[in-house]
Formats: C-alpha cells, sequence, structure tokens
C-alpha cells in the first residue's frame, strides 16, 4: 500500500488580518492616519484568506457581513481580486485561481476605515500568497485606488496605517506614499462608534470647495508644529496641535451628541478630541487609563445610539497588517 501525504493535498490559503484605523486624527485631513489595536485584545478590524482553488469565488461571514451590497460583483474583495489580476498580466505573471473569504468584522461607514481594512486585508493576502510580487508602494498605489472607488477620491489616511501600522503621514502620490511616524507610548486612544452610518462620499460633498487663506495656513502649521514635535518628544505641543480647522464644523451636523461627547472628554482631562475619518466614531486621546476609562463610561452611555455601538480603548497598532 503507497502512503499519501495529505497534508500535500491540502490546498495552500494565506490569511491576512488588517486593523481598523483613525483617519485625519483631527488635524491631519487626507494626510495623517492612525491604526488601532484595543488594549483586552479584541481584533478590531477585518481579515481576508485566500485558498487555492479551481475557479474563483467568495464567500463572506462575520457581524456585519449582512450589511455588504448584495452580489459578489460588488464586494470590494472582489474587486480587489480583479485588479490584482490585471496587475499580474501587466507584469507577465501567471493569473490566479483561488477562493476568497472575508470576515466582516467592521461596521460600514463606521469612520473606523472598514472599507480599508477589507481592501488591505485582501491586497496584502493575494500579494503574500503569489510569493509578494508587489513592494510596498506599489501595494499602497492599489489599495488607494480602490478605496477611491468607494470614497470618491483616492486618499491614504485608512490604508497606510492599516497596511503598515503605527502614526503614518501621507508624504505623496509617488515613491514612498507614506513614512512612520514617532509617537507617545503612554497615549490611549479611545474610539467610540455611536452604531449609525455615515457616508465617506457624502461626508466629502459637505466640505466646502474652497478655503479661506488664514485656514489653510493654520492647517499647514499645525501639520508642521505637530511633526516637528513628535520628534522633539514635546508631548503638551503635540497635543495642543490636534484640532481639525477643515472638516469637523461642517461634518458634526452628522454626529447626534457630537458637542455633548467632545466637553464630557475634555472634562475629563482628553488630550485631543475630535471625529474619526468622516465619523460617526468619535476618537479621544488620554494619558492615563482611568481618565480612557472615564471617557468611555460617558460615551458608552450617551453618545452610543444603538445596539450597533461599540467602544474600545486602544494604542496604536505598530504592526499594521499581519498573516495568521
Amino acid at each position: 500500500m503507497i502512503a499519501t501525504n495529505d497534508k500535500a493535498k491540502r490546498p495552500k490559503t494565506t490569511k491576512a488580518f488588517a486593523p481598523a484605523s483613525i483617519g485625519n486624527v483631527s488635524l491631519g485631513f487626507d494626510l495623517l492616519g492612525a491604526a488601532l489595536q484595543p488594549i483586552d485584545g479584541t481584533q478590531l478590524g477585518d481579515w481576508v484568506s485566500v485558498t487555492d482553488a479551481d475557479t474563483f469565488s467568495l464567500t463572506v461571514d462575520g457581524p456585519f457581513a449582512e450589511r455588504l451590497p448584495a452580489g459578489t460583483e460588488n464586494n470590494i474583495v472582489t474587486k480587489c481580486y480583479e485588479f490584482f489580476q490585471e496587475q499580474l498580466k501587466s507584469n507577465g505573471q501567471q493569473q490566479l485561481k483561488v477562493n476568497l473569504h472575508l470576515h466582516k468584522a467592521l461596521p460600514i461607514g463606521s469612520g473606523l476605515g472598514s472599507s480599508a481594512s477589507s481592501i488591505v486585508a485582501a491586497f496584502y493576502a493575494l500579494n503574500a500568497h503569489t510569493g509578494k510580487p508587489f513592494d510596498e508602494d506599489q501595494l499602497l498605489m492599489m489599495m488607494g485606488e480602490l478605496e477611491g472607488q468607494i470614497s470618491g477620491s483616492v486618499h491614504y489616511d485608512n490604508v497606510a496605517p492599516s497596511y503598515i501600522g503605527g502614526l503614518v503621514l501621507m508624504t505623496g502620490e509617488t515613491s514612498p506614499i507614506a513614512a512612520k511616524l514617532p509617537c507617545f507610548d503612554n497615549w490611549y486612544w479611545l474610539v467610540c462608534y455611536s452604531g449609525i452610518s455615515v457616508s465617506t462620499s457624502e461626508a466629502r460633498r459637505l466640505l466646502p470647495k474652497e478655503y479661506a487663506l488664514s485656514d489653510t495656513l493654520k492647517f499647514g502649521r499645525q501639520l508642521s508644529v505637530f511633526v516637528h514635535s513628535l520628534y522633539t518628544n514635546n508631548e503638551a505641543l503635540a497635543a495642543k496641535m490636534m484640532t481639525d480647522v477643515i472638516a469637523e464644523r461642517h461634518r458634526k451636523v452628522l454626529l447626534p451628541r457630537f458637542d455633548d461627547a467632545r466637553e464630557a472628554c475634555m472634562q475629563n482631562n482628553a488630550l485631543a478630541f475630535g471625529i474619526s475619518g468622516s465619523g460617526p466614531t468619535v476618537f479621544a486621546v488620554a494619558k492615563t487609563l482611568s481618565e480612557a476609562q472615564a471617557m468611555q463610561a460617558w460615551l458608552d452611555k450617551e453618545y452610543i445610539q444603538n445596539s450597533d455601538g461599540f467602544s474600545h480603548i486602544c494604542q496604536l497598532g505598530e504592526k499594521g497588517t499581519t498573516l495568521f
């Protein structure tokens, strides 16, 4: 009797997890993003697996899977697969035959980089599955392109931190696209999702087409001083810069009790408070765990609108996307 190697018969599977993220971080509209890691070990993000198969298919599960657009062809992970195939073909490489599975753990329209998390996990898994034919910037460009199909414009403030981790500055549309910044290890990043949905494209339409010169000068000054303060370890100055002169006053109308939430967090010694991405998730930065817990207690009671809402006390997710 000839022995068989059951393990050799199993189709190859590659599985990637991409964390949730805070886009803009108040002061850095489209230019700053932060990856999140809850301190209790919760996996706050989506994961995608890629498995060798005879033909393409996509399966989906997870707490927010039913909120996705109907039809495999409308799923952003399918679009990632199709785009990746095109790039392989352009490089003269062999096309993939795989099954994809998306675990959708982030709510759609939450301001936590939900679409970015799915996109990053998909591209990361596809790239790893095929022996990493594309480098970091090439992958980021693909991720930004697909994110732009959902939000209405190409931007990297969610895909970049979800991919490379930490606090990230977008540096340009050509290599390098993004760079990790130093930050303060003692900061706690509290995020609270209210449970309602805000469309990124709709939130962008609320913004004015032009800004006053004074606002643009303040925006540039704040971002420059913030980056300088990170490199000089000036925590107080960094926190002082974390206010939004671009989007917050226009978008907060979409977020019930936003001003109340800000006031409550600032009374509990928040270093900063703002909208995560387009909202409705808000974030607060605390210097101590007890202060973060006090803010969380108020937000859980007063800011969350329904059973879909949740909050997490986090630190920066330095690892970014990982295989598991």
